[in-house]
């Protein structure tokens, strides 16, 4: 089922973001024929500015990255890394254009998604000039989340003229939860970082939607997520690893979808199970979890995206065709229960 054209579609799958290898082109190529929501591939395998901190160097706004020994670092002047990274990210553009182009994918009801890495993970990440994170210093972090939403707008923009499609922006923010509850590692013992509050993050994350001016999806595939901070932005939709699903998140779970969100449930493999794997038993651990906490099997085709549990960058090609495919089964599937 497809919402109206203000919204991205849902009961359908999509990918989270990465793919293996190092070809734009095929990666575009096995997306555009699995999926129902086409996304823009990250290539990490390319090395250095094609990971999802290094992608970020191709999107911040006055905010070069470079790389130093110790990892990526927030940096004045230019930067042959972050030259690579827009080099990277051109590559990649061009390459699903032309399979947009090819597979006659256009129209003013099509959409596509972005991925990019979040500020708050991005920020618990990579290092400013002083010798610590960038998490450690407000004025930094909040300096990172202006930056990158006004690149977010850019590169959806970009997007949207590219391909005539509108732009559903995913964040990725894998370390969301341990910002809030000050447990990111420094750099050295005497470099502390404090936890940043719930609702100063929810006011972030709707200040960055407000500049990205579209639907925005927030992807965290860690077992702690953070309903509680979510609940409070205008998010709309979260994405996570249906493994993490169960126990201390059921609840959150229900009530963000009880409350009118989607949620992009990471469902199949990001690696190969080595063993078969039928649709039906997918279908029936999703159906299981609404069951458990009681909502309509109206949700399937409103509310729920299915994707792979993380990104397919540790997978092989095969096995990425076959997950992304395989979550398509599963989401066509699921309205029929």
């Amino acid at each position: 089922m497809t919402n109206p054209a203000a919204s991205p579609p849902t009961g359908v799958a999509t990918g989270v973001g990465s793919m293996p290898g190092s070809d734009a082109r095929a990666a575009a190529e096995i997306i555009a024929g699995e999926v129902g929501l086409v996304h823009l591939p990250e290539l990490p395998a390319r090395g250095l500015g094609a990971d999802m901190i290094g992608r970020s160097a191709a999107l911040l706004v006055d905010m070069p990255m470079d790389v130093t020994p110790s990892g990526y670092r927030l940096r004045s002047g230019g930067s042959t890394m972050g030259r690579q990274a827009r080099d990277m990210l051109r590559t990649d553009i061009d390459a699903l254009e032309e399979i947009w182009e090819t597979r006659g994918l256009g129209g003013p009801d099509r959409w596509v998604k972005v991925q990019l890495c979040g500020p708050f993970t991005l920020a618990a990440s990579v290092e400013v000039g002083g010798g610590h994170k960038a998490l450690h210093d407000r004025g930094a972090w909040s300096d990172l989340v202006d930056s990158i939403a006004e690149g977010a707008a850019t590169h959806a923009a970009e997007i949207r003229r590219r391909l005539g499609a509108q732009v559903l922006v995913q964040f990725d923010e894998p370390l969301l939860d341990r910002v809030i509850e000050g447990s990111i590692a420094p750099l050295s013992r005497l470099d502390v970082i404090n936890p940043v509050p719930s609702q100063v993050v929810a006011e972030h994350i709707d200040a960055l939607i407000d500049v990205v001016g579209g639907p925005v999806l927030l992807h965290h595939c860690g077992k702690r997520f953070p309903w509680h901070t979510v609940a409070q932005t205008k998010l709309w939709g979260v994405s996570l690893d249906i493994a993490h699903v169960r126990a201390t998140n059921l609840d959150g779970l229900g009530e963000f979808l009880d409350g009118g969100s989607v949620v992009a449930l990471g469902a199949v493999p990001s690696t190969d199970p080595g063993r078969e794997l039928p649709a039906e038993h997918v279908v029936a651990s999703v159906t299981e979890i609404i069951d458990t906490i009681g909502l309509s099997h109206d949700v399937f085709a409103e509310q729920l995206i299915i994707t792979p549990a993380c990104g397919l960058a540790g997978a092989d090609a095969d096995w990425a065709t076959r997950a992304l495919a395989l979550a398509t089964t599963v989401a066509t599937a699921l309205p029929q229960q």
